[in-house]
């Protein structure tokens, strides 16, 4: 069956096509005689009861410099396609909340991956709460008493902003450390939203696990290894992916969760997992899938699209 397709995703002239999920899914989609347009977020509207965007066609290929054609832009009705893959990066603001509104008014008619209201309700470091015998010990707040009370229980901790991403914003106060009062004076002025606060967990130094899972199955993994010196693993930064395995706890806590995510309409999410501990839920624009497919001679992108093409024929 040839689908509709529109992905939103933020431009295309900038992506790494060694790296980007999104430009394997286009390229799975092509594969599959499925027709594509691409849109930026920006080109959504909301008119008399439709949403609209202003889409150009789009053809991909493997190569580097010249991996992408657009056709010319035109105005359509977005409940004219198949799907629609919402796979613009964070951070999560009120441009991107607001993105979630403007799909429910087509959704499910047309299938946004991923639903839009439980990407809404679903933060990634907010998801990852409802699963609490999971998480390493963790304080969601603004107030400094507490903030500082959970550093004397533990010690090493972790600062991080609440709706951060890619590792940005991402602090390490060791025991000694005393810039914490003024990390938070700076928090304050960034950000009206709480801090996430976590205990230190030592076992990243052998690395960040993120793990696909694909409508609710672990699909894959792949472990991301801080460079010397840094204490955030994103590759990015310069953490390195390492091929990795599901261990048995990767796999419990798939399993955890993963009804969850399927009955949320989730197909595609990105886990963090280091060492024991479930640490984010990403359902924004996970990534990692090239990596994985690499390291362990799989096809994470067609395993989305199967699951996309039989909840569209169901």
């Amino acid at each position: 069956m040839s689908l509709a397709v529109a992905i939103q995703m933020d431009p295309i002239e900038s992506i790494d096509i060694d790296a980007d999920s999104t430009f394997v899914l286009a390229l799975e989609a092509q594969k599959r005689g499925h027709v594509l347009v691409h849109y930026l977020p920006r080109d959504l509207a909301f008119r008399d009861g439709r949403v609209l965007a202003r889409v150009r066609p789009l053809s991909v290929r493997r190569a580097k410099g010249d991996h992408f054609t657009l056709g010319e832009p035109r105005l359509i009705d977005l409940s004219s396609q198949d799907v629609v893959l919402m796979r613009q990066d964070p951070p999560f603001d009120m441009a991107y909340i607001t993105a979630t509104h403007l799909l429910d008014h087509i959704h499910p008619k047309t299938l946004v991956v991923n639903d839009p209201t439980e990407v809404r309700n679903a933060p990634e470091k907010l998801l990852v709460t409802h699963f609490g015998q999971l998480m390493p010990p963790t304080l969601i707040t603004s107030d400094r008493e507490q903030i500082l009370d959970f550093r004397a229980e533990h010690s090493d901790i972790i600062v991080k902003p609440l709706f951060g991403n890619g590792g940005a914003g991402v602090f390490h106060i060791m025991p000694g450390d005393e810039n914490l009062n003024s990390l938070l004076e700076m928090f304050t002025q960034l950000y009206r939203e709480p801090v996430m606060v976590q205990r230190y967990l030592p076992e990243v130094r052998q690395g960040d696990k993120r793990i696909i899972l694909v409508d609710g199955e672990a699909a894959g993994a792949v472990n991301r290894v801080p460079a010397a010196g840094e204490a955030r693993s994103n590759l990015h930064v310069g953490g390195q992916a390492v091929k990795s395995p599901l261990t048995a706890r990767d796999k419990d806590i798939c399993a955890a969760i993963g009804p969850t995510l399927k009955a949320k309409g989730l197909i595609f999410v990105g886990i963090d997992v280091i060492g024991d501990y479930l640490t984010e839920i990403n359902v924004t624009s996970p990534t990692g899938i090239q990596q994985i497919d690499r390291f362990d001679d799989v096809c994470i992108e067609a395993l989305i699209w199967d699951a996309i093409e039989a909840k569209r024929a169901g």
